[in-house]
């Protein structure tokens, strides 16, 4: 009873109002894919609920209360490489699915698997774990861009063969903001940030799809039948929301017209149904669970906790604020899912697995 009591109950509360607000938000998304043909209502509940609320709950609550966090440091470089290992299985021909010309899932027969969830916690343990070895070093311009370069050369070489821009952002965003934590000096971060525009540029070029996104994002209407298709339903449906919505199911747009409404649109369907108001209050949630987890990661006993601490929240908050703002026409596009909220047991599964880690580590503030 002791151990129950010594976790962070206010973070623990956050993270279980966003899982049930997501259960409530995903059953009313789901509706519109019911009448869609190919879609099971059984397959569904299996991925969100069974796999990824119910499991990664429990994971959850075993992680927080018996995992030795010290077995993560100690292990780091073999679970970063173990990490992209998995990732590669998207690529084998037996095992690998495609969709939409993307290949980011593995077959695992009784359900889908996308492994670049675990590449993005690999990446956070392994530089949680480095950036205390070189804390004395990290100041200086060599050893930051050094350490940013390293540690996602190898992720973006698998994500942009996938490809999935989107889930290197959120890795990219993380690795500065934990570079930042560990004493990185600002002008560093600037460099890094203007570096990181002219990669944009070149992938823009490379990647015609990200071209695409950019040019939409700066003119939505040039394509409304074609790139802009989602953001144009998105906007739409949000607008059609008003202040308080039209309530739980209502939703118009979900019944065919909204690309992903229990994907990464699902955030407009939170809009239509519950407005400006119900928007307001996941944005709020999410706020509330990043402060709440740099909170503990401020007091969390030694370098390479907090510095993990920093690196899942901002994994979370982060995915989660793109998603939103895509929703919103004010970011391009990114094709990232709400977490917690949007279908995918994978991403479920492993949002709760860093919560365990996060709740474990509160428990020695």
């Amino acid at each position: 009873m002791k151990k129950i009591l010594s976790i962070d109950k206010i973070f623990l509360g956050i993270t279980a109002l966003l899982a049930l607000v997501g259960l409530f938000v995903f059953t009313s998304a789901s509706f519109g894919l019911f009448a869609r043909k190919g879609f099971s209502l059984n397959d569904l509940l299996f991925d969100q609920v069974i796999l990824g609320v119910f499991l990664g709950g429990i994971i959850a609550i075993l992680v927080a209360h018996k995992f030795p966090i010290k077995f993560l440091q100690t292990n780091a470089l073999y679970i970063f490489i173990g990490s992209i290992v998995a990732t590669l299985f998207v690529f084998v021909p037996s095992i690998g699915l495609e969709h939409g010309g993307a290949h980011r899932w593995v077959d695992l027969r009784i359900t889908s698997f996308q492994p670049s969830e675990l590449l993005k916690l690999g990446t956070v343990i392994y530089l949680a774990a480095l950036l205390p070895v070189l804390k004395d070093r990290i100041g200086t311009l060599k050893t930051s861009l050094s350490v940013a370069g390293g540690i996602l050369l190898l992720p973006a070489i698998v994500l942009l063969l996938e490809p999935d821009t989107g889930t290197l952002a959120v890795i990219f965003t993380a690795v500065v903001a934990m570079l930042l934590v560990a004493g990185m000096k600002l002008r560093h971060f600037a460099l890094i940030v203007i570096v990181s525009i002219f990669a944009i540029g070149i992938l823009a070029f490379a990647r015609p799809y990200v071209g695409e996104r950019i040019l939409t994002f700066f003119d939505p209407s040039r394509d409304p039948q074609g790139a802009s298709y989602q953001i144009q339903k998105s906007l739409l449906a949000i607008g059609s929301g008003g202040v308080a919505g039209r309530g739980f199911g209502q939703s118009i747009q979900k019944f065919g017209s909204l690309p992903e409404p229990t994907g990464d649109s699902i955030f407009a369907v939170i809009g239509e149904e519950f407005g400006f108001v119900g928007g307001f209050v996941i944005i709020i949630l999410f706020l509330f669970f990043g402060v709440r987890g740099i909170q503990i990661a401020r007091r969390a006993p030694n370098m390479f906790e907090s510095l993990l601490v920093v690196g899942i929240v901002i994994l979370i908050v982060s995915q989660s604020f793109a998603n939103i703002a895509a929703m919103l026409g004010i970011i391009p596009l990114t094709g990232l899912p709400l977490v917690f909220v949007s279908h995918g047991g994978s991403a479920i599964l492993f949002a709760f697995l860093g919560v365990g880690i996060i709740l474990n580590i509160s428990r020695k503030n």
